[in-house]
């Protein structure tokens, strides 16, 4: 029920599941960076449902995964600095709030080098928009990445709530991404 009443109250708040709403009073610096995943909803809904994956497959995944999104962020990240805008790079990143949602609802153990690559892509897409879009400045990425491995963190420990709370949470995470797609 819990869940539910989440997904209710961001789908009254189309304004809330903009893709990048901190963008337009963003500046350079540690908290921007900081904040930013936890104001972009779609960034905030991926990142979690890495560490829930993570955490489902267990063993190496429990850091494997979450350092390849932050590796592959970061990388992609300096790489758009200065780049072209890319209409697909926001459909990837659409995409992975509903993959990662629903491997996390199907409680689905992928083979660990078909997850990296999956967790690579998507964090690429993340890294390479914020890269175009976001105001820059080495503080504002350092902001930035401290708060995708907290929430990586969160997601890893809310993946010991059990397959019950997963199955939600995943659902959860999935409603979230088709939301971002109607609005």
């Amino acid at each position: 029920m819990r869940n539910l009443s989440a997904t209710a109250f961001f789908l009254l708040l189309p304004g809330a599941l903009a893709a990048h709403p901190h963008h337009d009073h963003a500046g350079n610096g540690f908290g921007d960076g900081l904040a930013h995943p936890l104001l972009g909803v779609d960034h905030l809904l991926a990142i979690v449902a890495v560490g829930l994956w993570a955490g489902l497959a267990g063993g190496r995944a429990l850091w494997v995964l979450p350092a390849v999104f932050l590796g592959a962020m970061a990388a992609a990240g300096l790489g758009g600095v200065g780049g072209t805008e890319i209409n697909a790079v926001e459909h990837v990143i659409l995409a992975s709030v509903i993959i990662l949602g629903a491997a996390v609802a199907l409680l689905w153990r992928a083979p660990l080098g078909l997850s990296v690559a999956l967790v690579a892509v998507f964090g690429a897409a993340h890294g390479w928009a914020h890269g175009v879009e976001g105001p820059g400045g080495m503080d504002y990425a350092a902001g930035f990445l401290i708060a995708t491995a907290a929430l990586h963190g969160l997601g890893v420990a809310l993946a010991r709530l059990g397959p019950l709370a997963m199955r939600a949470m995943g659902g959860a995470v999935v409603l979230g991404g088709a939301a971002l797609a109607v609005i």
